[in-house]
Order: structure tokens, then C-alpha cells, then sequence
């Protein structure tokens, strides 16, 4: 089983910085960690290729210095890293993002499975998974929580807001793993002290053969208006005085201001 793996860096807290024109993230500028979600997507996408002797392929679309977070998907089983990198993918909303991914995932294919985290944790959209199988043809099950070879198909678990459900799909297919799908691995110390040696093949936009009006701001077509950090204005009042006294003035304040 061929299987592509979607990691997504996300910026740590406190590292965040916005273009103040383009209203979008400095990626290039900021500390990159994964998205925590894609952990399990990777732990679900290296057991699976274990299970069926198959490969595990994690495709990272990121600025440069997303380097690391492939070399950390090697430590934690994946078999090869492909970073797509260009000037061109930056200020990428879902659709501009998935098209970019969709382009990659048929020139490195092709692809028995396509797997995701269900969220990234700095967009929270889902659309990315669902938006990459609408643009290679193929079907989508979101929220996975198990997942299991039958015959060329797949069994898996669907995690539902009043339950689960039970699908059976044939491949090829995309997930999106749920967080309570697995517990993943650590990282293995023989793979760790081969970081050094390992290959991340970089491709461009010209490499995977996209259309340059499907990517970036100008294939995206949702625009953000305007970023700002919230002010948080407050005052506050001092009561003082017979404890009895204190109780009937919080009171009063309290039904001027219809709280009771």
C-alpha cells in the first residue's frame, strides 16, 4: 500500500507574526512546530503501511524552514519526504492549498490513501482533507478513528456527534484521523541518528505542473479583511468599608447593571 501523508507546520505560541499588507502568516519568519492533529494522521498512516508492507510518503506544502518537521515524521516512521516550496503557495487559503497538494499527490503518485489530521490547529477549517479529494476524483471519510485492510478496501471507524459509524470504502480514498485514534509512537533512535543522512526532495510549483492562478493569494478566494490584536478595556471598583455594607453595594451595582 502507497500511502501520502499531509503534514501541516503550524507557528508556536507566541512566535505568530502577520503581514501587515498581505494580512496572512510570516511562515518564513516564525518557529514551526507540527500540527498536533497531524501526529496522529502520521502514527495512523505508518501503522497501516506496517501492517500491509507498504510505504508512507509525508508531503509538507511550507516555507523552507519547515525542514525540521519532515525530518521528525522520518524519526516517527514516515519512508520519504517531499517538501513543496515556493513563493508562489504563500498567503494559501484551503482551496488554493488542497489544489497545490492535489498536484502533488498526482505526480508523486499514484496513491492507494491520502491521510490528514481532522484540523490544524491555527486555521480549524477541516476543509483541507475533503477539499483534496474533490480535486483528485476521489472519495473522503472524515473523523476517522480506526482504520483496517480488508481485501483491497478499508473498514473504518467514523467517529459521529450522537455515536459511530461503520464504513467499508474501497481505495483509493482519503482520511482524516480523529485524535483519539491512536496513541503515537516515540521517535526512533535509529532513524534519529540518520537524520543527517536522510533526503527531502523540494518541488516547486513548476515541478508539480500547477496553474499559477489556482495557487497562492490569487487562487484563493477567500480574503482576510483585516487582522488586530483585541484591546481589553476594563475598570474596576474598589468597595470598602462593614462587610454588610460591601454586600449591599455589590448588590445594587450588580442590578444597575442587569446581572441580577
Amino acid at each position: 500500500m502507497r500511502i501520502m501523508c499531509c503534514l501541516k507546520p503550524v507557528p508556536k505560541p507566541g512566535s505568530v507574526k502577520i503581514d501587515p499588507k498581505t494580512h496572512t502568516l510570516k511562515r518564513e519568519e516564525i518557529e514551526l512546530a507540527l500540527n498536533p492533529y497531524d501526529r496522529y494522521a502520521l502514527e495512523a498512516a505508518v501503522s497501516l503501511a506496517e501492517e500491509t508492507d507498504g510505504k508512507v510518503v509525508a508531503v509538507s506544502m511550507a516555507p523552507p524552514n519547515a525542514k525540521n518537521i519532515l525530518l521528525d515524521a522520518y524519526a516517527f516512521g514516515a519512508d520519504e519526504l517531499v517538501l513543496l516550496s515556493d513563493r508562489a503557495f504563500a498567503g494559501a487559503d484551503t482551496l488554493a492549498t488542497s489544489y497545490t497538494l492535489a498536484c502533488a499527490a498526482r505526480k508523486l503518485g499514484p496513491f492507494d490513501l491520502i491521510v490528514c489530521g481532522k484540523v490544524s490547529v491555527d486555521g480549524e477549517t477541516a476543509q483541507v482533507g475533503p477539499e483534496l479529494a474533490a480535486w483528485l476524483g476521489i472519495p473522503s471519510v472524515t473523523w476517522v478513528k480506526s482504520l483496517k485492510p480488508q481485501n483491497g478496501s478499508l473498514e473504518l471507524v467514523r467517529v459521529r456527534e450522537f455515536g459511530e459509524e461503520v464504513i467499508r470504502a474501497k481505495m483509493p480514498l482519503l482520511v482524516t484521523i480523529e485524535n483519539e485514534a491512536n496513541i503515537p509512537r516515540p521517535p526512533s533512535i535509529r532513524r534519529l541518528l540518520k537524520r543527517d543522512e536522510v533526503e527531502i526532495k523540494v518541488l516547486s510549483a513548476e515541478d508539480i505542473g500547477a496553474e499559477p492562478a489556482y495557487l497562492g493569494l490569487s487562487g484563493s478566494p477567500t480574503q482576510v479583511v483585516d487582522v488586530f490584536a483585541p484591546e481589553y478595556k476594563g475598570k474596576r471598583e474598589l468597595i470598602s468599608g462593614p462587610a454588610e455594607e460591601v454586600v449591599d453595594k455589590m448588590i445594587s451595582i450588580l442590578k444597575e447593571r442587569g446581572l441580577i
